[in-house]
Parts: structure tokens; sequence; C-alpha cells
């Protein structure tokens, strides 16, 4: 009987326990519709929205993401290879908005969307 037992619990947790993992390698990627995936950051390269997306960042990121963004325990670094290569700007920028709850990312829709590509301005400069 332990035996069907451990048998029926590998399916349940595999179901349980995949999502999670699927969430944190980026998984959120492949929800992003192609017309944000495309969508292209108006500030880029532009120092002034750099400077004030590491304030916006300060303010509303820092706390779950690390004064410097490299992560907290809970909260995945955004210098990572994900953020700075595979993601667009548009992605990001769609993760921003919508958020994911599920993994504890809000939508940060409230700040608008010139507080948002600013935050994304600077995140592209940490990988400079």
């Amino acid at each position: 009987m332990k035996g069907r037992r451990v048998l029926f619990l590998i399916p349940t947790v595999l179901i349980v326990v995949t999502p999670a993992f699927c969430a944190a390698d980026g998984a959120w990627l492949n929800h992003v519709p192609a017309k944000d995936h495309g969508r292209k950051n108006p500030y880029e390269g532009r120092a002034d929205a750099v400077a004030a997306g590491r304030i916006v960042f300060s303010d509303h990121c820092s706390k779950c993401h690390g004064e410097n963004a490299q992560g907290t325990k809970k909260r995945p670094s955004l210098r990572s290879a994900r953020v700075q290569q595979q993601a667009t700007e548009g992605d990001l920028h769609w993760l921003l908005v919508n958020g994911n709850m599920a993994r504890g990312m809000p939508s940060w829709a409230k700040l608008g969307d010139p507080q948002i590509w600013q935050v994304i301005s600077y995140l592209r400069s940490l990988s400079q």
C-alpha cells in the first residue's frame, strides 16, 4: 500500500513543484504578447533617464531586489543574464505593468509609463 501512495504522490508533487521552477527560470517571458515583446524604450541611451530610474528603483524596487539589484534571499537578481540579455525592454515593461503575483511581483502600472521606462533604463545600465 505504501508503494502505491508514493507512486500517486510523485505526479502530484510534479504538478505542484514544476510551475514554481518554471516561474523561477523565466517562464514569464513566454507569456509576453508579441506586441509588447517588441516595444522599444523611448528613453534608451539617456543618462537623465538612468538617473531618474535609479531613484524610482530605490524607492519602489530595492526593498525586494536589493540596493544594487543583486537580489535578495527571496527575490531574484536583476543583473542576471535573463534580465540583461534574454528579456527585451518590452518584456520588462510588460512584467512591470502586469506583475506576477504568483511569484510575489506586484504590478507597477500605477507608476505610469515614463517612470517604468526610466526603471528599465536604469536596469539596462547595470550591464554596462
